[in-house]
């Protein structure tokens, strides 16, 4: 069975609070996490150690086990490179 599109298959973490994303589709696209920081559930991320640390698990970004993004909102609001 395929995955769907939205699937994250790897991520990379900028210094910028960027995150440069290779979707199960092979789409490679770039999301801006800089307004995830004004949101209190985000506050570990303000840590730029913490960011840099994103990993791709279970189909999309997480930091750790509190600390995750949808990896559908991750496909619809990032832009395409």
């Amino acid at each position: 069975m395929n995955n769907p599109e939205w699937v994250v298959k790897e991520v990379q973490p900028k210094k910028d609070y960027t995150l440069l994303l290779t979707f199960a589709d092979g789409t490679k696209k770039i999301y801006n996490a800089r307004p995830l920081l004004e949101k209190s559930i985000y506050a570990p991320l303000k840590n730029p150690a913490f960011f840099l640390d994103a990993k791709a698990e279970c189909g999309t970004v997480v930091w750790n086990d509190d600390v995750d993004i949808s990896p559908e909102h991750l496909y619809e609001c990032s832009k395409t490179l």
